[in-house]
C-alpha cells in the first residue's frame, strides 16, 4: 500500500474544515442587522397571531456574552424578545409574552 493513501483520511479531514470554516466565516460578513430584524419579524407575525404588525418590531444592541442584537417586537401588553447571535441564531427561546418594564434576562 503506497505511503501517501494512509494520509488521504487526514488530508480530506482538513479540506472539510477548512470548507466549514469559510462558510461560517461567509455567514459571518454577509448577514445584516436587517436580514436579522426581518427574519425574527416574520416569527413574532407567526406566533402572536393577526393583530400583529411588522412595525412592532426593533432592534436594540446586544446586552451580554454573544448577544449581536435584540429583536424587541411589543404589542400592547406583549413583548417578545429574540436575542441573536452574530451568525443570526437565536440565542434563548423567548419566553414570549412578558409584562412591559419587566427586565429579560
Amino acid at each position: 500500500m503506497p505511503r501517501w493513501l494512509w494520509f488521504t483520511p487526514l488530508a480530506l479531514l482538513v479540506v472539510a474544515v477548512a470548507i466549514w470554516a469559510f462558510r461560517l466565516g461567509w455567514i459571518a460578513v454577509t448577514i445584516s442587522e436587517s436580514d436579522v430584524i426581518n427574519t425574527y419579524a416574520q416569527r413574532y407575525l407567526e406566533e402572536a397571531g393577526s393583530t400583529a404588525l411588522l412595525t412592532d418590531c426593533t432592534g436594540l444592541p446586544g446586552t451580554g456574552d454573544g448577544v449581536w442584537i435584540i429583536v424587541r417586537c411589543t404589542q400592547a401588553e406583549l413583548q417578545f424578545d429574540y436575542p441573536v447571535d452574530r451568525f443570526g441564531r437565536l440565542l434563548d427561546l423567548p419566553d414570549g409574552r412578558t409584562q412591559p418594564g419587566v427586565p429579560q434576562t
